[in-house]
């Protein structure tokens, strides 16, 4: 039997959260059996891959330019998406599964005309919103509806992610899109929230049948590190730093407050410790809101952030003395993230714009109850007992989330424990999503050669 051709398709492979949902995929997909090879627009993947990178350096940041003075993110990059083409006529794939298309990578009139005319199956992972807009990749924030009348007038277009400094084509975008996209034979979009697959559904997108298939996380890696039946020391596989004391127990409240102050360098123990932690600090993940919440947080608490850029970093220690506020750059070190959520008592996401949270998930899958706001599909990670989901934009309601948090673990009344917080986040575990894909895989490739 021969092996099925599974192409992969993302702005970058192995890095931040959708890059590392791609290596997962072709991992998977090549453990299936199947024969699986990645084509990424920036970054790098490892030597012994089956990779293509599309274009390069210089390409990249003539379609920035083409970005900042046309307002034209995936319609530059025309020579370095008919070379990809080139290399996709030599693989000859059963099946292209695509993920972000923006980026600065792609032409995509060029690759759906060339999807269409080869009668390609294709499965679609909408990670964002930007393929049913004008302009943005995100638009609750800032409560813009234009993408359902065909977008124009763009308000955001030089503030809103690609930044077009110089002028508005969001109508004209619009029309582009809809045209490329739409007509394709055998396309399945799948979005990891029920918010955005209702969204998508709304969009010219709604002609193509879509799934929900949730961002899935790893278990294994993201764990509370005394989880009964789990060793307390790092293996080679997993990389987990060894065990330190005051981690948390999985009894919920016996050892709330106590995880920090082992790490903390002379400072005072904190009654509580609360964890903020982003990619990227931008505006539309709440930075601000961690900030007010800081002002009014009482000092026995202690807030650590991570992710933060050296502006943001002198910023707030103007403000916060590191008594009350720790910062922290960004990491690439999952270990190191993993050990963060694991020292935190509670996890705060005052997220104002997500379609899923996979910081909710991997505080959860660590032990961390989660505190965020009704965002696109942050509230979908979130149980009754792992978390409490509170109001948009007010940091009074953050605080007194945790200290119903607080309370409840104290009290030891069964909800917000570690217990329950892994419980959640077992739902999602990788591999069964993975799953998911590697059967949709199997059905797109079987309607596609009439089987």
């Amino acid at each position: 039997m021969d092996r099925k051709k599974v192409v992969l398709v993302n702005t970058v492979y192995g890095s931040g959260s959708v890059g590392r949902i791609v290596g997962d995929l072709y991992r998977a997909a090549e453990q299936e059996g199947m024969d699986a090879s990645a084509a990424y627009g920036r970054g790098s993947a490892p030597l012994k891959l089956h990779a293509y990178k599309i274009g390069s350096r210089t390409d990249f940041y003539r379609h920035v330019c083409y970005n900042f003075l046309r307002d034209g993110s995936g319609f530059g990059s025309a020579g370095r998406t008919e070379r990809f083409l080139s290399r996709l006529d030599q693989e000859k794939p059963d099946l292209l599964h695509l993920h972000n298309l923006h980026g600065f990578y792609l032409q995509i009139e060029l690759l759906f005309s060339y999807i269409k005319k080869n009668r390609i199956p294709v499965v679609w992972t909408l990670h964002d919103c930007w393929p049913f807009t004008g302009h943005c990749a995100y638009y609750d924030k800032n409560g813009c509806d234009r993408w359902e009348r065909g977008c124009g007038s763009c308000r955001y277009h030089r503030s809103a992610y690609p930044y077009a400094l110089f002028c508005d084509n969001s109508a004209e975008n619009y029309r582009r899109k809809k045209e490329a996209f739409c007509g394709v034979e055998n396309l399945t979009i799948v979005t990891p929230s029920k918010w955005l697959a209702e969204e998508a559904g709304r969009s010219f997108l709604g002609e193509y049948p879509v799934r929900v298939i949730p961002n899935g996380i790893d278990t294994e890696v993201f764990r509370p590190v005394s989880e009964a039946g789990m060793p307390e020391t790092g293996t080679p596989e997993t990389g987990m730093p060894e065990a330190k004391a005051g981690d948390r127990t999985g009894t919920g409240a016996a050892e709330t407050g106590r995880k920090v102050a082992e790490g903390s360098r002379g400072r005072t123990p904190a009654s509580l410790e609360i964890l903020g932690a982003a990619n990227i600090w931008e505006e539309r993940k709440g930075l601000s809101c961690l900030e007010e919440l800081a002002e009014l947080m009482p000092s026995a608490y202690h807030m650590t952030l991570i992710g933060l850029n050296d502006r943001q970093k002198r910023r707030i220690r103007s403000r916060f003395s590191e008594e009350k506020v720790s910062v922290r750059g960004r990491t690439d070190s999952i270990a190191e993230l993993a050990e963060a959520y694991r020292r935190a008592d509670v996890f705060v996401n005052p997220t104002l714009e997500d379609v899923f949270s996979m910081t909710n998930l991997e505080a959860l899958s660590c032990g961390t109850p989660v505190v965020t706001f009704p965002t696109g599909g942050s509230p979908e990670t979130v149980s009754a007992d792992s978390g409490i989901v509170t109001r948009t934009k007010d940091a009074r309601a953050l605080l007194s989330a945790i200290e119903q948090i607080r309370r409840a673990q104290l009290q030891q009344d069964g909800r917000y424990t570690s217990e329950a917080c892994r419980r959640q986040a077992e739902r999602f575990d990788k591999k069964e999503r993975c799953g998911e894909y590697l059967a949709l895989y199997r059905e797109m490739i079987s309607k596609g050669s009439g089987a």
